[in-house]
């Protein structure tokens, strides 16, 4: 007697989409990569007299060293945003690799329908990079201050490489600021 096996059914959450997988399926897997939490920051070009334009920032996770020699990094950053568009025309920009303390920071910066840069700066500590200009925030692990060197549209992102300027240690005995799952999260 000949039996014949039918192959089990895939489960319908493994099918590929004829385009391949959606932003759900796409979205859920890349949730559990855990990333570091980091706040990029630059300063707009001087709108007025005083020289000084305004300050903008960025919760990103996103962040990634790219090369030693030169020192270079990348940071992702959604099409026709501000900080996308701020980067296009200002090179020199800063990152801030946020303590598990400042889950606080990483949560006002990434707000959607947020209120202007300006008052999200107010109570924050920082210093102002000696390159840049940017704010470089008080209690972050490392800071970094950075010149694009290259920008890659890369689908709905753009992808900016930048050459690290100065880096400093100005809080390095603490725990990084995570992001896993959509949330923010302790290491360990």
């Amino acid at each position: 007697m000949c039996s014949t096996r039918t192959p089990p059914t895939p489960r319908p959450e493994t099918v590929p989409h004829a385009e391949g997988v959606s932003n759900d399926e796409f979205r859920a897997a890349l949730a559990r990569l855990a990333a570091g939490v980091v706040l990029v920051t630059a300063q707009e070009p001087p709108l007025d007299e005083d020289g000084r334009g305004e300050d903008a920032g960025m919760t990103a996770t996103a962040f990634m060293s790219v090369s030693l020699e030169p020192p270079l990094v990348m940071v992702s950053l959604r099409n026709g945003s501000r900080m996308d568009d701020l980067l296009d025309e200002q090179p020199l920009w800063a990152v801030s690799v946020l303590a598990e303390s400042q889950r606080h920071i990483a949560g006002r910066f990434a707000m959607k329908g947020r209120i202007s840069d300006r008052l999200l700066f107010e109570d924050i500590p920082y210093v102002r990079g000696e390159v840049t200009r940017a704010p470089l925030i008080g209690g972050a692990l490392a800071t970094l201050e950075c010149r694009t060197e290259q920008r890659v549209v890369a689908g709905d992102h753009t992808l900016v490489i930048g050459r690290v300027l100065t880096a400093e240690l100005p809080s390095p005995e603490g725990s990084p600021l995570t992001y896993f799952k959509g949330r923010y999260r302790r290491l360990g």
